[in-house]
């Protein structure tokens, strides 16, 4: 019986349309459908919830595409009913990385460890290096991009923030910081220079940013927070026969002065009133062609006795910096500098006053003004006198002549605009400017491929080319990448493969984009086989699954296409995988099962467009919702119960966005729902959920909660529980006790302390609170006392949050039985996790620790297999091949991964092995790369050390 729906739905005529040659070329740069971060982008920096579905008749022919595509060359023909067609794998193309991509990423490390601390060393022995030091922390920014890690990305934006050394770099950094929490997203957004609250973090305070000392470190009180001092008194007024002995003359007045009070404020004009001019024997000296009026003059004299200017207007100080720097009086100068900035408390004041400070080369008023525009990106970007400013030639050649033009500023405003619209005139502008600041190597390889990745998306494919030749000359191996795309877009598709099978041939060790990239210029089993290579040496990448994923469809096999998709989606959270899921699924007529992933990829990305951009994933659900069952809230709580319960977290977060289409005010769903995608690895989308929380929140005390989990997430743990502590002396409640033993519990404890967080915890279970939050308490209160060594205790903690079907609490209860030397019950407790979440990496890992040797293999295999990205089995099956002496073998076991994920774990296990085989030199890069990544790691530093103290083998 033929499907009436399918039937209906014939009429919009989707499938040649979504079978458009280029359907998933994805662009080269700021591609919003390759990961799950991407979700901010769009044209307003106030995130706003998705529209509603606009009415759709079914008949609609406003979704027919007029250009077809040739039919696909496979076996799988689609039913004339399909409604969306079906993908083409020869249409795919990988998103190139518009971020520095090392060829050897731990020596690119380990040489970034080494230029932090020689800029270091220099700047501890007097030697002004903070600008260095500044810079080789963005260095590290820069190459963490490629990483994902976005703790690495806070980490060195805070580190070059805190070395600093003036103040425009400080309010770049400051605003970057600042930026990247999008507090200005939290309604009502507050002031952007307005003064710090109890909870601000430090390094994005502004006057602390454009009013620090000289000194690189960071002033542990912030000046927003330190007691008020009233202003001096104004000078008594003094007599004119007793202290004036000079007049200038302007226009038709005189102004009295003191001539050594004048005589002092520079050496020009203590030389002119006391030298060998004609003036020094005059007591009135014409000052009418000069350009200052007589009121600026008696404040120049004013200033002169008293060296204080915050009693004139604004005007006036103008007057006064124009005359400082035309006789050169450096205290007026930086007083009047001063002042000036102290004036800029929003876009308004920098607006009126950023002209003075580019005339006048005032180097804090204008970090100023740059920081109030900075902290109202991106739209500040959207008026245009401070585009003019920030993005043409000439904007940055008066910030340069005023020393407020760096890579840093052009390297942060190059960030946001490609983020809002990668292809866009602005991001062309701000990268040009940003390579024409570029100084060092690794920057003009950043400013070139990003140059090139941009004309590439905007298909200005000549222009692409001599960008990426460039970036590859100032050496970035990567952007070969790119001259190859941008030569197959151009026709030459055999130089193309010619150039990267250069490049695969040319590293002993080719890494697994380099197959990837060849794989996109030839055909049949020649571009399986690369895609084979690249998987193998990368699993990460997407493209790989994806192409053979359509490849197994159009072959008539979408079970094996399923499959194969959901390989990738099991660890990697990428929206345009579960889009290519939702389509196979829908293609089968599983609409359920399609509508989950669509609904998974609207909490990633709320403004997703499926099918190449032609229908928003809401409009489709809209669709088949005849198709559908139907639940009131009441069924999808127990649907979320459920599948909690099942630890089926994309299931769960399907569920929470059909629950938030129905209420979008919902602040508890909001936060449930950051909660599911931070356990998914989407941090991104994470913070964007938390911030609707906050926003669409009735209540003081819950709005104080989630702004302390979006500081906590942002790595401010001591504001974090701050905030944690304001809500609850307004209200008791489950998520403000939750946070604050949250907060505290993340940091080294003794016993005393852990049971102080176990009882914020009982205070936590003592408010109301649904049985899924109650559960992640009684798991956490079993944890603490497990690390106390309270077995018992730890026991019943698990067995309470079991009852309530926390089905994690398996891996907890596991824990207690091993530790009371019941091996096999901990096996046993774990096999039932296993059982429960069928595909959970985690839960095979967790049983390996108690199983036998080769159960443990077995299982720590199956590990890899769901989730590549996890370290411990590397590491285990590393130290099983070390103990029976096969170090190659356990060397290349950890070289594979740190290939594709330069991990602290692996790079230290991988350091220890080489100096037990006494090889040095690998030891000491391996060492120096680790502690790239963590600095503080007390196990590395110690082997590095010991590393750096052997003597060099005599040649």
């Amino acid at each position: 019986m033929t499907n009436n729906f399918l039937t209906t739905i014939k009429s919009l005529k989707l499938i040649e349309g979504c079978k458009a040659a280029q359907l998933y070329a994805l662009s080269s740069v700021g591609a919003t459908a390759s990961t799950s971060g991407s979700g901010d982008a769009g044209g307003s920096s106030r995130p706003q919830p998705p529209p509603p579905p606009k009415a759709i008749s079914m008949r609609s022919g406003s979704l027919y595409y007029p250009h077809a595509a040739p039919s696909t060359s496979g076996a799988f023909v689609p039913e004339p009913h399909l409604p969306c067609g079906l993908p083409v794998a020869d249409a795919l193309e990988p998103a190139l990385d518009a971020c520095l991509r090392p060829v050897d990423h731990v020596a690119a490390l380990a040489a970034s460890y080494r230029r932090v601390s020689a800029a270091t060393s220099s700047a501890a022995e007097g030697g002004g290096e903070g600008d260095d030091l500044c810079d080789a922390y963005l260095e590290q920014h820069a190459l963490f991009q490629s990483m994902g890690d976005a703790r690495l990305l806070r980490r060195a934006l805070r580190a070059a923030r805190v070395h600093a050394g003036d103040p425009h770099r400080r309010a770049v950094l400051a605003a970057w910081l600042r930026y990247e929490r999008r507090e200005d997203e939290l309604d009502p957004a507050p002031p952007p220079l307005a003064p710090c609250t109890a909870t601000t973090p430090l390094l994005e305070c502004p006057r602390a940013a454009v009013f620090a000392g000289v000194s690189a470190g960071v002033d542990p009180v912030c000046p927003c927070r330190r007691p008020y001092t009233p202003p001096l008194p104004a000078a008594s007024s003094f007599s004119e026969d007793e202290t004036n002995d000079l007049w200038f003359i302007i226009g038709e007045e005189e102004v009295a002065c003191e001539r050594s009070s004048i005589a002092s404020l520079s050496k020009p004009l203590n030389t002119l009133l006391y030298g060998g001019f004609a003036e020094a024997q005059r007591d009135r000296i014409d000052f009418s062609r000069d350009g200052i009026t007589p009121r600026g003059m008696r404040a120049v004299a004013a200033y002169s006795r008293h060296s204080r200017v915050n009693d004139f207007p604004p005007d006036t100080i103008s007057q006064l910096l124009a005359f400082a720097n035309r006789f050169c009086c450096d205290g007026l100068k930086a007083a009047c500098d001063a002042e000036l900035a102290a004036m800029v408390r929003g876009a308004d004041d920098a607006h009126s006053l950023i002209d003075v400070g580019l005339e006048e080369a005032s180097h804090l008023l204008l970090a100023s003004c740059l920081q109030a525009f900075l902290r109202e990106l991106p739209g500040s970007l959207t008026n245009p006198d401070v585009s003019r400013l920030l993005c043409s030639p000439e904007g940055r050649e008066r910030l340069d002549a005023a020393g407020n033009a760096s890579f840093a500023l052009y390297y942060f405003l190059s960030q946001v605009a490609m983020e809002q619209d990668a292809k866009s005139n602005t991001t062309v502008m701000l990268l040009e400017r940003m390579s024409e600041c570029a100084e060092r190597p690794w920057q003009r390889q950043l400013a070139l491929h990003q140059l090139g990745c941009v004309m590439l998306g905007r298909g200005e494919f000549e222009d692409a080319q001599e960008w990426f030749e460039a970036a590859v000359a100032e050496g970035h191996v990567y952007s070969l990448a790119g001259e190859a795309r941008a030569k197959y877009k151009r026709g030459h598709k055999y130089a193309a493969y010619k150039l990267m099978s250069s490049v695969v041939g040319e590293y002993d060790e080719p890494a697994g984009w380099m197959y990837q990239e060849r794989s996109l210029y030839c055909v049949g089993k020649e571009k399986l086989a690369d895609l084979s290579s690249a998987t193998e040496l990368d699993p990460t990448m997407t493209f790989p699954y994806k192409y053979r994923a359509c490849a197994m469809l159009e072959e008539d096999k979408a079970a094996s296409a399923i499959e194969e998709i959901g390989k990738v989606i099991g660890f990697k959270m990428a929206t345009d995988c579960l889009e290519l899921r939702a389509w196979f699924y829908l293609a089968l007529e599983e609409y359920e099962l399609a509508v989950q992933d669509v609904r998974a990829v609207l909490t990633l990305e709320p403004g997703y467009m499926m099918f190449h951009g032609r229908m928003h994933g809401e409009q489709l659900i809209e669709l088949l919702r005849g198709q559908l069952q139907q639940w009131d809230m009441a069924d999808c709580w127990m649907q979320l119960y459920d599948r909690w319960s099942a630890v089926d977290d994309i299931g769960s977060l399907a569920v929470v966005q059909q629950m938030l289409s129905r209420e979008p005010g919902n602040s508890s769903l909001r936060f449930r729902q950051s909660l599911l995608l931070l356990r998914l690895n989407c941090q991104k989308a994470a913070m964007r959920s938390l911030r609707y929380a906050r926003n669409s929140s009735l209540h003081e005390h819950e709005r104080l909660v989630y702004e302390g989990w979006i500081l906590y997430d942002s790595g401010h743990r001591d504001e974090a529980l701050a905030k944690a502590e304001q809500s609850i002396s307004l209200q008791r409640s489950f998520e403000a006790f939750f946070l604050k033993a949250y907060a505290l519990g993340d940091s080294s404890m003794d016993t005393e302390s852990s049971l102080s967080v176990v009882q914020l915890l009982e205070h936590a279970n003592s408010c109301a609170s649904d049985n899924l939050r109650k559960g992640q308490a009684y798991n956490n209160m079993g944890s603490i006392y497990v690390d106390c060594d309270m077995l018992d205790e730890a026991a019943e903690c698990y067995g309470i949050a079991l009852n309530i079907k926390h089905t994690r609490a398996h891996q907890g209860l596991a824990r207690v039985h091993y530790l009371k030397n019941r091996k096999q019950a901990a096996f046993d407790e774990m096999t039932k996790l296993v059982r429960i979440a069928t595909n959970s990496a985690s839960a095979y890992e967790k049983r390996s620790e108690y199983g036998e040797r080769d159960a443990a293999k077995t299982d720590l295999n199956t590990a890899t297999i769901l989730d590549p990205t996890r370290t411990y089995p590397y590491r285990y099956r590393a130290a099983v091949l070390m103990d029976e002496n096969k170090e190659e073998e356990a060397i290349a076991e950890l070289s594979g991964a740190i290939a594709f994920k330069p991990d602290l774990q692996l790079l230290h296990l991988r350091a220890a092995f080489f100096e037990s085989m006494g090889d040095g030199a690998s030891t000491l890069r391996d060492c120096e790369a680790a502690l790239c990544l963590d600095p503080t790691h007390g196990d590395t530093l110690e082997l590095y050390s010991k590393a750096s103290k052997r003597p060099e083998p005599e040649s």
